[in-house]
């Protein structure tokens, strides 16, 4: 698949590229080339004490690089949306489409009672003793939707939400609530999928219907009963909007 173009998948806040898993075979199957990549301090990657958005696009940027990809795809989801809209703000021609899943432009001031509020929320286990392998089940669950998920992702995410490093994730909670590329959208012209969960409480609907209105010739599509984790809660539902995306404005294919 050396020829296929790329779909480069960035991860959440709260797991790794692990989380891409379910997609890795259709996409295949679809004559495309998944490339799920770790954030730094997430997978096998050395735990971190500090991040920010500019640094991981940044890193994205080397590992496209060092696998020759051109013009890749990028899917973000949750906080890799957000790491995606980086991306497209810093190259802008660099990418073939995008894929904005359960995200959101920003997340507002970072000093404002509301995102302090969140980062004590995310933190307060952690600071009470507690691992994210102890919460990872609770976690989970405020997560996803009313149609759950399957049980062998289940168990994919719940190994992924608890293996990621206690200093990573403080990082990563610090970093997520200094985003704000709401004046970038205007300015994005590749084709753009803003995909969401209906029952999703972190990256609400609407928030993402907003989103993809201030996207030049951007689609919108809502997943009925799903959460924050549509590319576990209803991975067939999810593959199929991607690649049905993908196959026209890629392809010329309408499938």
């Amino acid at each position: 698949m050396a020829d296929a173009t790329a779909i480069v998948m960035l991860h959440g806040i709260g797991a790794d590229s692990r989380l891409w898993r379910p997609q890795r075979a259709s996409f295949s199957a679809r004559g495309y080339r998944p490339v799920p990549l770790d954030f730094p301090g997430y997978g096998n990657r050395p735990p971190v004490g500090a991040m920010d958005f500019e640094g991981l696009a940044a890193d994205v940027e080397s590992a496209i690089a060092r696998q020759g990809l051109e013009r890749p795809v990028l899917l973000g989801h949750s906080m890799g949306g957000m790491v995606a809209q980086t991306l497209l703000r810093r190259r802008p021609d660099a990418y073939a489409a995008a894929i904005l899943c359960a995200t959101s432009p920003a997340f507002g001031n970072p000093s404002g009672e509301f995102q302090q509020k969140f980062v004590a929320a995310r933190l307060k286990p952690l600071d009470e003793g507690l691992s994210l392998a102890d919460i990872a089940e609770d976690t989970l669950a405020k997560l996803v939707g009313p149609r759950g998920v399957g049980p062998a992702w289940r168990a994919l995410a719940v190994e992924a939400l608890g293996a990621t490093p206690a200093t990573t994730f403080r990082a990563a909670v610090h970093c997520l609530v200094t985003f704000d590329e709401r004046a970038s959208l205007g300015a994005i012209r590749i084709p753009t999928l803003c995909l969401a969960g209906e029952a999703d409480s972190n990256a609400p609907a609407p928030v993402m219907e907003r989103m993809a209105g201030k996207i030049p010739g951007a689609e919108y599509v809502c997943l009925s009963g799903v959460g924050h984790m549509p590319q576990i809660e209803a991975p067939g539902e999810f593959d199929a909007a991607v690649l049905e995306f993908l196959d026209r404005h890629l392809t010329g294919k309408d499938r």
